[in-house]
């Protein structure tokens, strides 16, 4: 594979640049490498950079980490509909040199590699991919034969990204094929280099050298992974022919002790979890195999536990260990804890040394908060010492809560005791015993009675509410934070007018020194104003949610809340803090602000912008700015329309910056906000808005799809306030250009019908008509190739709304215009099949109500030759509506969760993110009609007393009966007849 060595260098060149400081710089290197992607051989340029040693190491990296990226997002998939792939004579030379790269490259590089070969085989391994797998056994024999422990290791982290995908795949025939392929292969071989491994660290273990046990170490913690990988979906039979052999070693790993210098490597401890996580697979998905090692194997974690080590790696080994732990205590075997001195050994000996704050908590509290909050808040992927040992609590207290809540009532009271009698120097044990009860008070909603841990009521009132109330509010931080974390947690708990009663010191936590306790302040409040109550229905078996905070509770702390906040976001290392973000904005969406304290947080907002428009590089914080801007522009906007042109004064700098520096993380947001400002804007609209209208109806502003969503919504925005100005300068056949572009890719049709929906609800049909026979060929074309359910959705929901607005007459004729009988034709094949599939509550009324125009005045439907078809579009239609009603329900029980709180952005790529608070509710054409069912009896009424008895044998020969069950239903419930 050669690649030129000026296009490698000049490759290089611009990863240099990205990582410049200056925005410029670095912007002009990212569009060069952005223009560069679309060029044939790029991925063999990055591969090739990625493996020449000539050139800087921070280079390779770079370019191994985008070769990764890029092979995500454009390899060939099976079951993809995407255009951009990357060409295959690219793909089969990465196939042809990846591995042997990989295997040359420095592990840094290596690691990306082999991600890239995990990504490559996801969709080509091993039907399209044959030579992998024995080239990786065949060089795997080489080395071990050569005993080259270095080469083994890295063809073991080839195999292990390669096998990886079973660990969480979807299981089904397909995945067991290929797995069974892979244990053919490669089972017998692992399990060579295994006890190869396993021989030469019992030679060497002695000499006490953890430079040359390393690798050993590393390559044992490899084969146990790829054991853990093999044995995910289910116990293969070499595996259990030979658990003994697997089974064997790894209780020898768990209870061999190696010398000092060793065990302070970490390298062992590394072993033992990966080893401890294949304990607790078999423990959880091959207990009636695993059962006769489970007691040793008690044992030998235990004693891990028990053994205090320099380790730097003990903590996380002690994370797996009790998770293994958790695991046998949660089962059948649970016996193995339940004696009186097992519970208090592992209460005493285990959870309470755990749950005390270690140094290293301390350190990272102070000086890395932002790791501190995700793994103690949020529960990131690597627990915590603290989170494990209380998961062990629960898992215990599932079979003996009794028991188990004594003990840790009486450690409870032990902890605050000693805290009261020295608060200065005791301060963790009242941490500590917070925490306990933290991880054993029932949560509403839990299952399982038994003996309370605390009172809580009791608790609440003499342990958290005095933190709360302290005048010396800015000492032991750690111990605020885990108050501010009770909160947190029982926030539901808390009564409403307690909850307010003690918001205003909570709100002075806000300008905490400590980040960590004001980012914790902060997700309090942000919570607590998500809350939703169930509230019963008047007169109907089902429940909404409400708000159980809406504006008049929160007005009065809110320029208080707002004035702190941004406060906090002056701190060092909180300028770009996502919680204090989300809080500003939840607060922003619920109040009600006006006067100086709108133009005040505007304006510290838009200089926020401008601020991170320099180094985008925080996208949740920068999620949430953009979800504050709208929600004050949205929300006092609306109420006082004389704020509008403020708004425009201080955003459009900041959003025609982004657009002019070419800032592409932002654009999308910019587009929703200028969409924003346009529908809170009164014709006829500023120059400024029709300049921009110019810049959208250009083809190249479509050219970047992540922004295609959001263009859509600015365009949507335009076409509801100049309608009737579209004949002008050919804007119209613009547009259409658009769609048609727009529609051509699956990726982005559902924009492209969005775009057309939105003219026909704004447009006359006089302004539409030259161009309706183009918009019908151009769906009908794309529907010859694209019959897939989602397109043929929305083409039926299209039909229904032409219907609406510009009746069944012009419908149908403008479709028979482009071939005879044509409408009949997508009838019978479109739109009466997929009827009964359409969603969403004003998808549902439009189709609903034009399937019952059609049924009742249109005169192709109401021909006697068509009586078939009527029938079946009458089944379809009562079994859309009938299908709603379950819906309903449904959704009335699931609408918990907050939609601002669901659009979780992870990494950063240029994506579209919607602003939830920029969101302008759809319009409802058929405002006139209350309920779709009603509409369509009473219209079938109507039509059947002008024929009577014409339509009764239609409906008992055409409609399924459940279905006429549910039309005698519904006639009876809306006082109709069908005669």
């Amino acid at each position: 594979m050669e690649v030129p060595p000026e296009k490698l260098d000049a490759l290089a060149g611009w990863f240099a640049q990205s990582l410049s400081p200056d925005s410029a710089t670095r912007r002009a290197a990212e569009k060069s490498l952005s223009s560069a992607e679309s060029s044939p051989g790029f991925a063999l340029a990055l591969l090739g950079l990625a493996a020449s040693p000539r050139h800087d190491l921070q280079a390779r990296l770079a370019a191994s980490v985008q070769l990764n990226r890029l092979l995500r997002r454009r390899w060939p998939k099976a079951d993809s509909e995407a255009d951009d792939h990357l060409p295959a004579s690219d793909c089969g030379l990465i196939k042809a040199n990846l591995l042997q790269l990989l295997l040359a490259a420095p592990p840094l590089i290596q690691a990306q590699l082999s991600e890239a070969l995990a990504v490559a085989a996801a969709s080509d391994f091993p039907a399209r991919w044959e030579s992998l797998l024995p080239s990786i056994v065949f060089s795997l024999g080489n080395a071990a034969s050569a005993g080259d422990i270095a080469a083994i290791n890295s063809l073991l982290t080839a195999a292990a990204s390669l096998f990886s995908r079973f660990r969480n795949a979807f299981d089904n025939n397909a995945l067991r094929l290929d797995l069974k392929y892979c244990l053919d292969s490669f089972a017998a071989p692992l399990l060579e280099v295994f006890l190869f491994a396993s021989g030469r660290l019992q030679e060497a273990a002695t000499r006490a050298n953890p430079t040359e046990l390393r690798p050993v170490f590393e390559c044992l913690r490899l084969c146990s992974e790829i054991f853990y990988s093999l044995n995910s979906i289910d116990l293969p039979e070499f595996f259990e022919d030979h658990m003994q052999q697997w089974m064997t070693q790894f209780r020898a790993f768990l209870t061999t002790s190696y010398p000092p210098t060793v065990e302070a490597d970490g390298a062992a401890d590394a072993l033992r979890a990966a080893v401890c996580d294949n304990l607790q697979l078999y423990m959880e998905k091959y207990e009636e195999e695993f059962k006769v090692y489970l007691k040793e194997f008690v044992e030998a974690v235990w004693g891990l536990l028990m053994v205090q080590t320099a380790s730097p790696s003990r903590a996380q080994l002690a994370v797996t260990v009790i998770r293994f732990l958790t695991t046998v205590a949660e089962s059948v075997h649970h016996a193995l804890f339940g004696s009186p001195e097992a519970m208090k050994q592992i209460c005493d000996s285990v959870v309470v040394p755990n749950l005390r704050l270690r140094d290293e908590d301390e350190e990272e509290f102070e000086g890395n908060w932002v790791e501190y909050v995700r793994r103690d808040s949020e529960g990131s992927d690597s627990d915590t010492l603290r989170r494990a040992a209380c998961r062990l609590l629960r898992g215990l207290a599932a079979n003996y809560r009794n028991q188990v809540a004594t003990l840790v009532s009486a450690q409870v009271q032990q902890m605050l005791a000693a805290y009261t009698a020295d608060r200065a120097n005791n301060w963790k044990e009242k941490d500590a015993a917070i925490y306990l009860v933290i991880a054993l008070m029932q949560k509403p909603g839990a299952t399982g009675g038994g003996t309370p841990v605390v009172d809580m009521e009791s608790f609440f009132t003499s342990v958290i509410v005095p933190e709360l109330q302290a005048p010396d509010w800015q000492s032991e931080p750690m111990l605020k934070a885990t108050v501010l974390r009770f909160l947190k947690e029982f926030r539901d708990q808390i009564p409403k007018a307690t909850a307010l009663a003690l918001l205003p010191g909570v709100v002075r936590f806000l300008t905490h020194e400590s980040n960590v306790v004001h980012s914790y302040a902060a997700t309090f409040i942000e919570n607590l104003f998500m809350i939703k109550d169930a509230v019963p229905v008047p007169g109907l078996n089902t429940v909404t949610r409400s708000q159980r905070y809406v504006a008049a509770d929160i007005n009065p702390f809110a320029p208080q809340i707002i004035q702190n906040l941004s406060t906090a976001l002056r701190f060092p290392d909180s300028n770009e803090n996502p919680y204090l973000m989300k809080c500003l904005m939840r607060v922003l969406g619920v109040a009600n602000i006006a006067g100086q304290i709108v133009h005040e947080v505007t304006a510290r907002l838009v200089g926020i912008l401008m601020e991170v428009c320099n180094n985008p590089k925080n996208p949740d914080f920068n999620h949430y700015l953009f979800e504050a801007l709208a929600a004050v522009i949205g929300r006092t906007g609306e109420q006082d329309p004389a704020l509008v042109p403020g708004f425009e004064a201080s955003l459009f700098p900041v959003l025609q910056r982004i657009l002019v520096e070419d800032i592409a993380e932002f654009w999308p947001y910019a587009f929703q906000i200028f969409a924003q400002l346009v529908n809170l804007s009164h014709p006829p609209l500023s120059q400024n808005y029709l300049q921009l209208f110019g810049v959208l109806l250009s083809n190249a502003t479509w050219d970047r799809p992540p922004c295609v969503p959001a263009l859509v919504r600015l365009m949507r925005a335009f076409l509801r306030k100049i309608p009737n100005e579209l004949n002008q300068e050919g804007r119209l056949s613009n547009i259409l250009a658009i769609f048609r572009s727009l529609l051509s890719r699956s990726s982005t049709e559902d924009s492209a019908f969005y775009m057309l929906n939105t003219l026909v609800e704004n447009v006359g049909f006089d302004i539409m008509n030259p161009y309706i026979s183009e918009i019908w060929s151009a769906l009908f074309t794309r529907l010859q190739t694209r019959q897939a359910v989602k397109f043929v959705n929305y083409l039926v929901v299209f039909m229904s709304l032409v219907l609406i607005r510009y009746g069944s007459g012009v419908l149908i004729s403008s479709i028979d215009a482009i071939q005879p009988n044509l409408f009949t034709q997508i009838l019978q094949r479109f739109w009466i099949p997929n009827l009964k599939l359409i969603k969403g509550a004003l998808e549902v009324k439009l189709t609903a109500v034009a399937s019952t125009k059609l049924l009742c005045e249109s005169a192709v439907l109401l021909d006697a030759a068509a009586v078939e078809w009527w029938g079946k579009l009458l089944d379809s239609a009562v079994m859309l509506l009938s299908r709603t009603n379950q819906d309903g329900a449904q959704q009335e029980q699931n609408d918990g969760a907050d939609a601002v709180d669901i659009q979780k952005t992870s990494g950063y790529s240029v994506s579209f993110v919607r602003l939830q608070y920029a969101g302008k509710s759809e319009d409802d054409l058929l405002k006139e009609v209350n309920d779709p069912k009603q509409f369509l009896v009473t219209s079938l009424a109507t039509l059947s007393a002008q024929s009577p008895g014409r339509f009764g044998p239609v409906i008992e020969q055409h409609v399924d009966s459940a279905n006429k069950s549910a039309l005698l239903q519904l006639c009876a419930a809306y006082n109709a007849n069908i005669v």
